[in-house]
């Protein structure tokens, strides 16, 4: 099996390399995949690179290249729900764009580029099993709506502006949905989990970089652990 792991940042990278050793590197799009064999695995982890156009661009061109069978995507999110703080892990089950304005446009929701879905909804069987090995560890985690857009999200005003318009997102991000519609438009399978950084308000800027190493560190552990038991 071809599995992906990408993260948008090297300190989220760096704990990866704590369970995997690198066997050679390859170049896909703009970013470097380190290039591992885990249980029989050819795993690939990269830097995807922070935006949506760079997360984009760097899975196209992995997935034009390898015929990966899952991906994993990890990282770090601002909280947008009242019931959802930092350090916790979401599995998002649908992605949208918050920046993405296109109802005078045609038929169209909020959050929809036009001629594509609607809503980027995970539903893979690879999504399910992960789940399903989250709940038999016994590690917490909320599934919902998380939305995407290229801005960090750093005021109250700017949370609220999202909330109004995804009234049930539980958090936002800056790399998901872009993902999320790359892997549709390749019909390859997307499990995404984001652990919360910051409460995406004024104190996020505060808190994202005391924050993003102890919640990357989480969330590399479970994926690498679930990773060195498939088969």
């Amino acid at each position: 099996m071809k599995i992906a792991i990408i993260v948008p940042m090297a300190e989220e990278a760096e704990f990866y390399r704590n369970h995997f050793h690198a066997e050679k590197k390859e170049m896909f799009g703009s970013t470097e995949f380190e290039h591992f064999s885990v249980n029989g695995n050819d795993v690939y982890l990269g830097l995807s690179g922070i935006g949506k156009v760079q997360a984009a661009m760097n899975l196209a061109s992995l997935l034009s290249n390898v015929d990966i069978d899952v991906i994993f995507m990890t990282g770090s999110a601002g909280a947008l729900h009242k019931d959802i703080h930092q350090e916790d892990l979401v599995l998002p089950n649908v992605f949208m764009y918050y920046d993405a304005h296109n109802t005078a446009a045609g038929d169209y929701v909020e959050g929809q580029i036009p001629q594509q879905p609607a809503q980027f909804v995970l539903d893979s069987p690879e999504r399910a099993a992960f789940a399903e090995y989250l709940k038999k560890q016994n590690v917490a985690f909320s599934e919902g709506l998380v939305v995407t857009g290229d801005s960090f999200v750093a005021s109250t005003k700017q949370k609220d502006e999202i909330k109004e318009n995804f009234p049930d997102a539980l958090a936002c991000e800056m790399e998901g949905a872009a993902f999320a519609q790359v892997a549709y438009a390749f019909n390859k399978p997307l499990v995404a989990m984001r652990a919360i950084s910051d409460n995406g308000d004024g104190s996020a800027s505060e808190d994202f970089d005391v924050f993003v190493k102890k919640v990357g560190a989480k969330a590399a552990k479970l994926i690498s652990d679930y990773v060195e038991k498939m088969n």
